[in-house]
């Protein structure tokens, strides 16, 4: 809001959630256009759960799954929605707790120079119509929709045109300005338990993941990321890591409740960073939910006690949601801070009553 509100009276809802609310404003935004990366290197920011800004040194931008929404807003009736993920994968009843805990760090309608909208799969925490809408009138005509089958279907039934609309399958490679896109298969099992409400599973072959799910490899001068989406732990990394030079890496991390097997767990992101021969391992997804939360030192701590003995070749980095991270600048960094600021501190005279005060 331009105009700062001085009376009490004239507070509404509406203009209190106007003044707030995203929580980061434009900060992030103004970040993202304003930085130059360095030759040879890329720059990602992470933009809450599996959400992620890719910026190279040529300035191509991508944005890859990133969720404007939020989690449960109320109790409701207390009940799982029919046909739920959840309920399928454990048989549950009771409403899932997943309240967002994440802030907003990025203005959406806001956004600037976005060459591609890429997501990995179906679920509405990572394709996103507050997303699409977004990208849409800043990009125009020329900015790309990247994703599987049943992804690119929902972004053409919400009225993304179809001619910027890119579906891809395992296999498939997708040029974008300097970048390359090359998509995997994903190993998202929950994304297999997924399906219409009142369509019923039991008794049937498994879908085909091919439409609703990929993995990605980024390709760009600076290095290679490899973007898991919600994916869980399988042994078809390590051929994803034989067949490709991977350098940093995203995995879905969480802490799953009794009876849920959704998120990838401390011991199997180090086995997935293994496998994947990357050299950065980057966990993600663990911010979001507060049913889901977990402690992300867990797995530098479990990557101390193993590293000497079985040889780890890579290194695992804590990230912070509006963080950002250069490669392979800040290799051999470990966990994130946010700018601290004060640098200029004594470079003019302090206003103190007398220097002893401090």
């Amino acid at each position: 809001m331009s105009k700062k509100i001085t009376n009490v009276n004239d507070v509404t809802r509406e203009n209190w959630i106007l003044s707030t609310f995203p929580e980061w404003g434009q900060w992030l935004n103004e970040e993202i256009e304003n930085t130059t990366v360095p030759e040879n290197n890329f720059t990602m920011w992470w933009l809450g759960n599996t959400g992620l800004w890719i910026k190279t040194h040529e300035n191509t931008n991508i944005v890859c799954d990133l969720w404007c929404g939020s989690g449960k807003r109320t109790h409701g009736d207390g009940k799982m929605r029919a046909g739920h993920q959840m309920m399928r994968m454990s048989g549950v009843n009771n409403v899932q707790q997943n309240l967002r805990i994440s802030p907003f760090v990025i203005d959406p309608f806001k956004m600037k120079d976005v060459d591609a909208l890429v997501v990995t799969h179906t679920h509405s925490d990572h394709l996103d119509i507050n997303t699409a809408a977004a990208v849409l009138k800043q990009g125009g005509k020329d900015v790309k929709f990247i994703g599987p089958a049943e992804v690119v279907k929902t972004w053409i039934k919400w009225g993304v045109p179809a001619g910027q609309t890119i579906t891809v399958k395992p296999g498939d490679e997708v040029q974008v300005k300097s970048v390359k896109i090359k998509a995997f298969q994903a190993y998202d099992r929950t994304e297999l338990v997924t399906a219409p409400v009142g369509e019923t599973l039991k008794g049937k072959m498994p879908q085909d993941m091919d439409p609703l799910a990929v993995n990605y490899l980024f390709k760009t001068s600076g290095g290679n990321i490899y973007h898991a989406g919600d994916s869980h732990y399988s042994n078809y990394f390590a051929k994803d890591g034989n067949e490709n030079k991977i350098d940093v890496a995203l995995g879905a991390y969480g802490e799953n409740p009794r009876g849920i097997q959704d998120k990838v767990t401390s011991v199997d992101i180090l086995r997935m960073a293994e496998d994947l021969k990357t050299k950065v391992m980057i966990p993600v997804h663990y911010d979001v939910w507060s049913n889901f939360q977990a402690d992300p030192k867990e797995i530098v701590e479990l990557w101390k006690m193993k590293k000497d003995r079985l040889d780890y070749k890579f290194q695992p980095f804590i990230w912070q949601v509006g963080g950002k991270y250069t490669y392979p600048q800040d290799v051999g960094k470990i966990e994130y801070h946010y700018p601290r600021g004060f640098e200029d501190v004594f470079t003019k005279e302090p206003d103190l009553p007398f220097p002893s005060l401090l």
